[in-house]
């Protein structure tokens, strides 16, 4: 689990196919030394496990699903510049929000207005995506968290401030630009039961918890 707070930006060196999944070997010094075998790092947004690394280079592994789910089957190849956060620790301010590292799709950049801070437009490929995301709710953006300034049926925007500019990919972002998009987790739960109460609910069974809030 992530906060969308970026701690490093890094570069793709090498991508590759192996078998039925990729593997990247990404560029992050004063990043990649700090790192373990197994653990979790959000690239971009997504979430992948850390195979090896040294003190300037480290390598990933991505399942086939999250390469075709997210902008990295379109365009990642060597020299791209992605965005680095470890797995948040229990211990942390939580000075994001909640992100998993689970893109739902991928969104494209369709406006971006203002100067030093920037209102930026974006269109999901997948309009049902929408549905997820709530103004003045969280949203991230290539592993970003971010706060919905306004949605509609067709897009929604979000506000873009000169550090988080600076710091992160988002910097080079233009219209017709892709991006990974992951909505909020609660809004999902949220969503989902609101499908259950709507549709055809699922059998209490022995006092099922779930049933019985969906009978309140």
């Amino acid at each position: 689990m992530f906060t969308g707070l970026i701690e490093r930006t890094g570069r793709i060196k090498e991508f590759h196919q192996a078998g039925t999944f990729y593997r990247l070997a990404i560029e992050a010094e004063n990043f990649s030394g700090e790192l373990v075998t197994g653990q979790s790092v959000a690239v971009s947004g997504a979430c992948l496990t850390v195979t090896r690394n040294d003190s300037k280079i480290f390598e990933v592994e991505m399942m086939q699903e999250t390469f075709k789910r997210t902008w990295f089957g379109k365009n990642l190849r060597p020299g791209t510049k992605i965005n680095l956060e470890r797995a948040m620790r229990l211990s942390d301010r939580l000075d994001g929000h909640l992100v998993l590292g689970h893109v739902d799709g991928v969104a494209k950049l369709i406006e971006l207005k203002g100067t030093d801070t920037k209102e930026a437009v974006f269109v999901p490929e997948d309009r049902e995506l929408l549905r997820g995301i709530v103004s003045k709710g969280s949203v991230a953006i290539d592993g970003v968290s971010l706060t919905v300034i306004n949605v509609s049926d067709k897009n929604f925007s979000v506000g873009l401030i000169p550090a988080t500019l600076s710091a992160t990919t988002l910097g080079s972002l233009k219209p017709g630009s892709f991006i990974n998009l992951e909505t909020d987790i609660l809004g999902k739960y949220i969503a989902r039961l609101t499908e259950f109460a709507q549709g055809t609910r699922p059998q209490r069974e022995g006092g099922n918890y779930l049933a019985s809030l969906l009978e309140m």
